[in-house]
């Protein structure tokens, strides 16, 4: 059930009876010289298509910008930055709000939005709401652990996982002619990259954050090479995370709010 494809007098009538909202936030930001700038967006989307069919919960229109700043030296990269992040949505759930909502699921495609979101979360308390995030990528590792740590990759940005779930949506967004290596960068010799946001000393990830062209010229990052993805995986992992968020919805709506 679409916000966007109801008339106003249906969505009064959704606000009579219900009060939870499905919204997805992305970012339009490079994912290497093979992925769309949409990655982050569309995976959401394509997770929340699935989900309908599973749920008669009111999903409003995908946001298709976050917080990504880090990675706006690639040309396409826009970023709202946190604060536009938090404003925009803040906007956006407290308008919901006014109309009767109160429950609101966020199936997030960005680790960038993480912080606004977590700030929503608290604003949303206060107003007697509950907001749940869902980042998608880092449940499916959860929900299936040889997506995740026993396979030959681990997962990164711009590598296998999101390329599967890209070539679920349409196997025609990738340019497989550009996957390559993601050569990742070092600050010394003792200090390589090992993602886009950490370095690795002494066998330990330590987060340091650097605008991405100092971290890699591909875009991408991680040890979940491209090459891995398979367009089943994709599918797998998209309606592993609708069938479980159709799950925690309905858990959700049973929690007592003030």
């Amino acid at each position: 059930m679409k916000l966007e494809t109801m008339t106003w007098p249906q969505a009064e009538a959704y606000f009579k009876e219900h009060d939870t909202v499905l919204i997805a936030l992305g970012s339009t930001e490079c994912h290497g010289r093979h992925m769309p700038l949409g990655t982050d967006w569309m995976i959401p989307d394509k997770i929340l298509e699935v989900l309908e069919t599973m749920t008669d919960v009111l999903i409003a229109p995908t946001v298709p910008y976050g917080n990504t700043d880090y990675l706006s030296v690639f040309p396409g990269t826009v970023s709202l930055g946190p604060e536009v992040t938090y404003q925009v949505m803040y906007r956006i759930l407290d308008g919901l709000r006014k109309h009767g909502a109160r429950r609101f699921v966020v199936l997030n495609g960005h680790g960038g939005n993480n912080a606004p979101l977590d700030r929503l979360a608290l604003d949303m308390e206060e107003k007697g709401c509950i907001l749940v995030p869902v980042n998608w990528w880092t449940l499916v590792w959860d929900l299936v652990p040889d997506w995740n740590g026993n396979t030959p990759w681990h997962s990164g940005h711009g590598g296998a996982e999101e390329t599967a779930a890209v070539m679920a949506i349409d196997p025609a967004l990738i340019d497989y002619d550009a996957i390559s290596d993601s050569g990742l960068k070092a600050l010394s010799d003792e200090l390589p990259f090992s993602s886009l946001s950490t370095i690795r000393f002494k066998g330990v990830d330590i987060p340091v954050r650097r605008f991405s062209r100092d971290v890699t010229d591909n875009g991408w990052a991680g040890n979940d090479h491209p090459k891995y993805a398979t367009k089943e995986w994709g599918e797998q992992m998209i309606q592993a995370t609708a069938e479980y968020t159709a799950d925690l919805i309905r858990a959700l709506q049973k929690v007592k709010l003030d």
